[in-house]
Formats: structure tokens, C-alpha cells, sequence
């Protein structure tokens, strides 16, 4: 499996962002590897977002978010955690990864978070998080490595994409940054 390498990260964010659609999430667990096809998708840049962990400055919580292109940034909103990929082109941006549709290792992601219904297994960001393991200590690894036990890679996967305002934000920019797969069931509502 290989992953994205670090000069698809060191694009404009909200390109970035569009072009994670499809392409497959992996999370390797010992010798389980757990992910699926990423479905939604949000940009988050510096100081002109007011909705963005930069928007106060680096500070060293955020730091991440200031760092190189291809690495993960994992903070945590309300007890979950976030999962975001750092990308930018000049100082400072990140992903948040919104949903996935699960394509692989789902036993064990529903180990992780027990659910009825296997559209409500990562159909949101703390959802996916949770049923993917992951938590502040992947934060700052660079998902471009090999190494690396969460990355993205490739794949062949149509789609029709849809915009709009970002979710569960107070101050949101004018433009629409939240990208998703149209009518896909993983998309968060």
C-alpha cells in the first residue's frame, strides 16, 4: 500500500480537500488494516477563518497545522477526536476528514464503536475517529511516511461531488468548504 507522498498535500487546502474525496483512508492496527473511501471532506486555512484552529496564531496546540504538508493533526472537540491532514501551499491549512464510507476491517471498527446500522459506523468525524482508533498520540506523524499506521492512498472511484457550508462551525466564510460525495449514505448529516 502506498501512500499519498507529500507534494499532493502542498496544493491550496480546499483543492486538497476536493481531491481527498475517493481516495481510501487506512488505518493499520497491528496486522489488521481498517479504512474505507473517504466521502466528506472540510478545509480549514489560517488567520481569515475564523472557524480554524489557526486563526488565533500558532500556538502549541495548533503548531501542526503550521508544519509540513502530509502530516496528521489530531485534536479533540467535545471528547472525540479529530482527524485532519495538514495542506497548504504557503503557511498554514488542514482537512478535516468528515466521514468514510467503510470498505475494510469493519468488525473491528464496530469493536470500536458498537452500532445498529453500519451507515452510522464513521458517518461523521468523532464517529470515524472512534471505530478507527485514533487518537492524539498519531498527532504530528507524517502520513506521507511509510511508516506511518494512518495515510491515504489512491484509488479509482466515480463520483459526483456537492458543496456547502461547513457543519457545527459558529463563524463560517462565505464560500462553501465542506465537500461530500453525492448521495452517498456515509455522509454526515
Amino acid at each position: 500500500m502506498t501512500a499519498l507522498r507529500k507534494d499532493f498535500y502542498t496544493r491550496s487546502t480546499d483543492n486538497v480537500a476536493k481531491d481527498l474525496l475517493g481516495k481510501i483512508l487506512v488505518r493499520r492496527l497491528g496486522d489488521e488494516l481498517l479504512g474505507g473511501i473517504i466521502v466528506e471532506t472540510e478545509a480549514y486555512f489560517g488567520a481569515d477563518d475564523p472557524s480554524s484552529r489557526a486563526f488565533h496564531g500558532k500556538k502549541q496546540y495548533n503548531s501542526v497545522m503550521f508544519g509540513e504538508p502530509g502530516h496528521l493533526f489530531i485534536y479533540n472537540v467535545h471528547r472525540y477526536w479529530m482527524l485532519n491532514f495538514i495542506a497548504h501551499d504557503n503557511v498554514v491549512g488542514g482537512i478535516l476528514i468528515r466521514a468514510i464510507e467503510p470498505t475494510m476491517g469493519m468488525e473491528i471498527m464496530k469493536e470500536n464503536r458498537p452500532v445498529k446500522r453500519d451507515r452510522d459506523l464513521t458517518s461523521g468525524p468523532g464517529k470515524l475517529t472512534l471505530a478507527l482508533d485514533v487518537n492524539r498520540s498519531l498527532n504530528g506523524q507524517a502520513a506521507t511516511d511509510e511508516s506511518c499506521t494512518l495515510f491515504v492512498q489512491n484509488n479509482k472511484y466515480e463520483f459526483e461531488m456537492e458543496t456547502s457550508h461547513r457543519i457545527g462551525v459558529t463563524k463560517d466564510l462565505p464560500e462553501h468548504f465542506r465537500f461530500y460525495v453525492k448521495n452517498n449514505r456515509f455522509v454526515s448529516k
